[in-house]
């Protein structure tokens, strides 16, 4: 990859390519470059990537720390708190940072895409600000579909294919501040349980989702953490979307779901990606619910709020 004079601020790069080797060729000369620069780099990529990748860089490897993104990131809203925590660890005055980052692989299911290619966009919000970090986004172009690869370019205002590497023509700046809260979700199954919560029904809720997600084959500490997440959200639209919801669950394929509806609206896109102070009123429902969750998904219109929650069995 050739050498080129970089700005400061943060430089969101999509990384085009095709294979495994490719890959390994690629980012090893760019993770090489920012070691040999004294720069920290993190890389979150899957696990067999890190291994071919780690043992390309040789003596390099143990300047890098490696995260298998397979497990960071198997909910995407986890990973702008993962990238957060590095660059606040290694910030310095003048100081670079780079790192390379793959939320997308072909295995992802649909609603894991969509929530992957808003965490995309939204990296842009949140590294807004930066000073002097770098991240390389690959995407495997004989893997992925070609529309996946449209949305890349999209979402990343630079893009790098072979040895060229140009600003894309396709980057939606100004859909970054709202990305992803505005996206349809498909509707519940018909199948689904339904029922209204209020705030003297929260605690036989949690229970309901506990037992209904152990005979679902849950553990039991699996079926708590989803049932404290549910009952979490839901303590969120009592305290602040006029008191009640309504609560629908249902079994898919490979994960147990539930949906919150309130009447409140959200207007912040990074909620549940950024930590909230603490406050004696809660308000860290969607946070909580990110990291006990395989994966959530919030919708917000001026009429009310929906949060799905996805417990993978």
């Amino acid at each position: 990859m050739p050498q080129h004079a970089h700005s400061r601020g943060f430089e969101h790069e999509a990384l085009l390519y095709a294979g495994d080797d490719e890959f390994v060729d690629r980012t090893a000369a760019f993770v090489r470059e920012g070691v040999e620069a004294d720069e920290p780099v993190l890389v979150m990529v899957g696990a067999r990537k890190l291994e071919r990748l780690r043992a390309a860089l040789g003596d390099h490897a143990a300047h890098v720390r490696f995260v298998d993104m397979e497990q960071a990131g198997r909910n995407p809203a986890r990973i702008i708190p993962a990238w957060r925590d590095f660059a606040d660890r290694n910030a310095r005055p003048g100081r670079s940072l780079r790192g390379v980052g793959e939320p997308i692989w072909a295995d992802r299911s649909t609603a894991e895409l969509v929530e992957c290619q808003t965490h995309e966009s939204l990296l842009n919000v949140a590294f807004a600000d930066a000073d002097g970090f770098r991240l390389l986004c690959p995407y495997d172009t004989s893997a992925l579909e070609a529309a996946v690869i449209e949305e890349a370019r999209r979402s990343h205002p630079v893009v790098l294919d072979g040895d060229v590497r140009w600003s894309s023509a396709s980057y939606r700046s100004e859909e970054a501040a709202v990305a992803g809260l505005d996206k349809p979700l498909p509707d519940p199954l018909p199948e689904a349980r339904e029922l209204g919560f209020d705030p003297e029904t929260l605690s036989p809720l949690r229970a309901l989702v506990r037992g209904e997600a152990e005979s679902a084959g849950f553990e039991r500490s699996r079926a708590e953490d989803f049932a404290l997440a549910v009952s979490e959200v839901a303590a969120n639209s009592v305290r602040h979307a006029g008191g009640h919801g309504t609560l629908r669950l249902w079994r898919e394929p490979a994960a147990f779901v539930a949906e919150l509806q309130d009447g409140g609206s959200i207007d912040d896109p990074m909620v549940g990606r950024v930590e909230p102070a603490p406050h004696p009123d809660g308000g860290q429902g969607l946070w909580l619910a990110n990291h006990l969750c395989d994966l959530v998904q919030v919708r917000s219109f001026p009429d009310g709020t929906r949060v799905r929650l996805h417990m993978r069995a």
